[in-house]
């Protein structure tokens, strides 16, 4: 395929990425998702494949911020990659992905991380699965709660009238939440409450619920319902996209409203976090329909940046041989002395306690992924016995990560 051109994209190209983008995810064209879509296309950051004068290929990346253990990093948030099927199994993904990577490392982003539409395909370019996703199908008349504690205000409103309120409850949580991603004005606007029909799959309009205590709004949740009815009456669902809390009272107070609104039966969250409090807090956790899948996948570009940025859960001093064969710069020996208030990753010459793969360091860099499980998958090796348990409690975090958002 080396006759096969890959350039960066400008702002005509959008239309023609927006197209092959659709048809690879078996989407039909649809006016109002190419708007939606188009507000986060950041052309400079964009690659496109063509064949002549058709787009065949294409891979993005979105200028965010990601929360990481114990600080916020700049991170490539990689997204809308897909190759044209007649052009599949032809190298040509492979060559997007390590022109982008090579582009990412030129960039002051120490990680890159994406979504995978199947988990075989971004290990070979260094992603490692780093948080899972948990989702939730609620038997709702099954599932009790606790009363609140304290009174408080619900009231529902049009989310884009909401925005300051849902930004404010947000940012308050987003630097104590691993794995979860900035959101710009236009991110906010045109994506997380972006609602084109596209997106409800026969549901309502999105809707937003905001939680009031005496300080303000300290919560919300987002949600939309799906109409039903069986021979025995109303059988709705609630789909919830997210809910954000600062405190216990508020996520139980929206969670209690979420489980009993009229003519609905069950709730579906698909972007849970592993630690959802609601796990603690149901009277039937059975009844809940928990699963666990797999999340967001993190690239280490920058290791010694990367693992000087985030923060550790305990000392660690330890030296890793880590083998990257996409960025020279990443293989080698690196002695890593870190802990809660400080890390610093210098190479060095003295030998390996652990050896892995960078896929395996990705896959274990924001704390929820453990060393010593990836150890018993053969995936780390420890070189030096009694290092493993002190490095995989240090990489730890007290939060398990989660992602909270497509993008």
């Amino acid at each position: 395929m080396t006759e096969i051109a890959i350039r960066p994209s400008t702002d005509h190209d959008w239309p023609a990425v927006s197209q092959l983008i659709q048809l690879v995810f078996h989407d039909t064209f649809d006016e109002d998702l190419d708007r939606y879509e188009r507000t986060a296309f950041e052309p400079a950051r964009s690659l496109v494949a063509t064949d002549g004068d058709e787009v065949v290929g294409h891979a993005s990346a979105l200028t965010r911020d990601l929360t990481v253990p114990g600080a916020v990093v700049p991170a490539a948030h990689v997204t809308l990659v897909g190759v044209a099927p007649t052009h599949r199994r032809r190298g040509l993904l492979t060559r997007l992905m390590h022109r982008q990577l090579a582009d990412v490392a030129t960039l002051d982003e120490p990680l890159a991380v994406l979504w995978a539409s199947e988990g075989q395909i971004y290990p070979r370019f260094g992603y490692g699965l780093a948080t899972q996703r948990l989702s939730l199908s609620i038997e709702n008349p099954e599932v009790r709660l606790p009363e609140p504690a304290q009174p408080s205000r619900l009231r529902t409103v049009s989310p884009d009238k909401a925005l300051p309120e849902l930004r404010r409850v947000y940012e308050t949580e987003r630097p104590g939440r691993p794995g979860w991603s900035s959101r710009s004005e236009p991110w906010w606007s045109g994506h997380r409450l972006g609602d084109p029909p596209a997106w409800r799959r026969g549901a309502t309009a999105r809707r937003a619920t905001l939680h009031e205590s005496a300080s303000g709004v300290d919560g919300y949740a987002l949600w939309r319902t799906k109409s039903d009815w069986t021979t025995g009456g109303p059988a709705g669902t609630v789909m919830v996209d997210e809910v954000v809390a600062t405190g216990p009272d508020a996520y139980l107070a929206l969670w209690r409203f979420l489980l009993s609104i009229d003519l609905t039966r069950s709730a579906k969250l698909w972007l849970g976090s592993p630690d959802e409090p609601l796990l603690h807090l149901a009277s039937e956790p059975r009844r809940l329909g928990a699963v666990l899948g797999d999340g967001l996948y993190v690239r280490i570009v920058d290791l010694p940046a990367a693992l000087t940025a985030r923060r550790y859960a305990a000392p660690v001093d330890v030296v890793i041989e880590v083998t990257d064969p996409l960025v020279p710069g990443n293989a080698g020996r690196w002695r890593l002395t870190a802990g809660p208030d400080a890390a610093t990753c210098t190479s060095t010459g003295r030998p390996a306690d652990l050896a892995c793969d960078i896929v395996d360091l990705g896959a274990a860099y924001l704390g929820g992924t453990r060393l010593a499980g990836l150890a018993d998958a053969g995936r780390v090796r420890e070189l030096r016995p009694g290092t493993l348990a002190a490095a995989t409690t240090g990489f730890g975090w007290h939060r398990a990560p989660a992602a909270n958002e497509i993008f």
